[in-house]
C-alpha cells in the first residue's frame, strides 16, 4: 500500500500513469516527500531506470528534498541535475540500480 492510499490518509489515491518524468509542480510542497517515495517504488516496480523528476527552480527548496530521499534510497545508484534542455537544475536525472 501506498502512501497515497493508505486509510485515514490526507491523500487521495491517485491513478497515474507511471512514466520516466514526473513533474512535481502540481503537488504541495508538504506532499513532496510521501509523493516521491511512492514514485520511485511505482518506477522501479515498473522496471523504470533512467528518470527525471522535474522540481522547478525556486528557491531550492524541493531540489533539496527530492535529493536527500535520492540519498538514502539504496536504489538510486547516481543523480544530478538535468541536461539545460531537459530543465537543467530545475530537474533531478536519475538512475536506479
Amino acid at each position: 500500500m501506498s502512501g497515497m492510499d493508505k486509510p485515514g490518509s490526507d491523500l487521495p489515491e491517485l491513478n497515474l500513469p507511471i512514466e520516466d518524468v514526473f513533474d512535481l509542480h502540481s503537488f504541495l510542497p508538504e506532499d513532496v516527500p510521501d509523493v516521491v517515495r511512492d514514485y520511485l517504488d511505482a518506477a522501479y516496480e515498473a522496471g523504470l531506470r533512467e528518470l527525471r523528476i522535474i522540481h522547478g527552480r525556486g528557491r531550492g527548496v524541493q531540489r533539496k528534498t527530492v535529493r536527500t530521499l535520492l540519498e538514502r534510497d539504496p536504489r538510486v545508484s547516481g543523480f544530478g541535475d538535468a541536461p539545460l534542455e531537459a530543465g537543467g537544475w530545475g530537474a533531478t536525472w536519475v538512475t536506479l540500480v
